[in-house]
């Protein structure tokens, strides 16, 4: 039998169970991998359990996730909702009373993590469709949006973040001071916070950033879970679980998970020491901060947390990848396992608090970063100039983009205009399965004075 872990093809999977033993308590086997509706015992110091994606959580939740999930495989799924291209029809609708039914439920969930960890991949692949743009490139989220999800009795809010980042680094790349106050400002509103981890970075996938610590430190009495994504990007799996370890410090919902090699790998590698100190980078920004901080922790505490590679309070672990509608659909399962009752704060037809044009421009600045080099993109201003019904039932939009150098506008434009014209053609493209018309998307550049 094939078991598909974390996205990948194991055709013998007495390889991988020999490998690990992962336990909450020496007795008791917690680690769940994907292989479909499979089932294993789980009596013995080496079972399993199957679920449709791979994650470390207690017996008590995973018996209310499997019975909420099969409650769920007999309910109507609807199509997801989109945004209207008018301004107005779109504020009517953030306005609208919530259809919410009589036994309501709800949850506000804070994605946070460090820049480019994938959570706007994610929030979109929970939507159902691309909301918040998403890039290869760190800041492509700039400030805090707000997505929807409305399914049966429950609401989910997602709180997608900008990457937590340091003062330093918003003064040294000239960034928007959104990035600074949005990510904590959100985490205030959440009833569940979402770390996640890019575990296929080997440089940072060991380590939670200090940021993310310091951030869940002061908000110690919301409940969080750990989420380990690009998993499919990781050739060796066996991995993940050090990973997961060193990230959770070796607890996991407030008990002691160990993770030891039944059989040690040949290729198995003792961390560096030097590994447990802080980076160059991160060096660099405590420094450039002098060791200033508006942080409601104390001194005392900032030092801890910087010699602490995780955090030890996470009620769940998931291994995923964004990308991967099953694993992602497990995850929206939890949420929806873990809303408590509650009233609705938006209709059910509602998928962004974002506007249409703020969606616009979102889409470009992604199709800006996914095809400009370097520090180009991050200089490129927007306008709108035109926003109007065209005579055949299409939206005709016109951007103006401009660019504090010559140099930069030339490569915004490209050799006879093909640049330029690729970008609209990808953005319209987006824009058209958003707004669910067709969208003809005109831009042009011009330099700054």
């Amino acid at each position: 039998m094939a078991l598909r872990v974390c996205g990948v093809l194991f055709r013998d999977f007495s390889v991988l169970s020999r490998r690990f033993v992962v336990s909450a308590r020496p007795e008791t086997a917690s680690c769940f991998i994907s292989a479909g509706n499979a089932a294993c015992s789980r009596g013995r110091r080496s079972g399993f359990i199957f679920a449709p994606a791979c994650f470390i959580t207690s017996e008590a939740f995973l018996s209310r996730l499997v019975k909420g999930k099969a409650e769920a495989d007999g309910s109507i799924h609807h199509l997801p909702a989109s945004v209207p291209s008018d301004s107005s029809e779109q504020l009517s609708l953030l306005l609208r009373h919530p259809d919410q039914p009589p036994n309501a439920k709800l949850l506000k969930v804070a994605v946070v993590g460090a820049p480019n960890a994938g959570k706007s991949t994610l929030s979109n692949q929970l939507l159902g469709r691309k909301v918040f743009a998403v890039s290869k490139k760190v800041h492509t989220t700039r400030s805090r949006a707000l997505g929807v999800l409305t399914e049966n009795d429950t609401q989910i809010i997602l709180l997608d973040t900008p990457g937590l980042t340091t003062v330093a680094k918003v003064k040294r790349h000239q960034l928007e001071k959104s990035l600074l106050v949005d990510p904590w400002n959100t985490v205030k509103e959440a009833d569940l916070i979402v770390v996640m981890v890019d575990v296929a970075d080997r440089w940072t996938c060991t380590r939670l950033d200090f940021e993310v610590l310091k951030c869940l430190a002061e908000h110690s009495h919301i409940p969080a879970i750990l989420v380990l994504n690009k998993v499919d990007l990781v050739k060796t799996k066996d991995k993940l679980l050090d990973i997961t370890a060193q990230l959770t410090c070796g607890v996991v919902n407030g008990r002691k998970m160990r993770v030891r090699p039944v059989i040690k790998p040949p290729w198995a590698e003792k961390i560096p020491e030097e590994d447990s100190k802080l980076s160059p980078d991160e060096d660099a920004s405590a420094a450039e901060d002098g060791g200033k901080s508006d942080s409601v922790l104390s001194k005392e505490q900032l030092k801890d947390l910087r010699s602490q590679r995780g955090w030890s309070h996470f009620k769940d672990v998931f291994m995923l990848s964004s990308v991967d509608k099953e694993d992602v659909d497990t995850l929206k399962s939890y949420f929806l396992v873990a809303a408590q009752p509650g009233s609705w704060q938006y209709h059910s037809e509602v998928l962004t608090d974002q506007s249409p044009e703020e969606v616009c421009t979102n889409i470009i600045r992604e199709k800006l970063l996914e095809n400009l080099p370097q520090e180009v993109p991050y200089s490129v201003t927007q306008s709108i100039e035109h926003w109007q019904d065209g005579e055949n039932g299409q939206l005709d939009i016109s951007v103006k983009l401009y660019t504090m150098k010559e140099s930069h506008m030339r490569m915004v434009i490209g050799t006879g205009g093909q640049m330029v014209a690729q970008i609209a053609k990808e953005a319209s493209e987006d824009l058209s399965r958003l707004y669910l018309r067709e969208v003809r998307l005109k831009l042009s550049a011009k330099l700054r004075k």
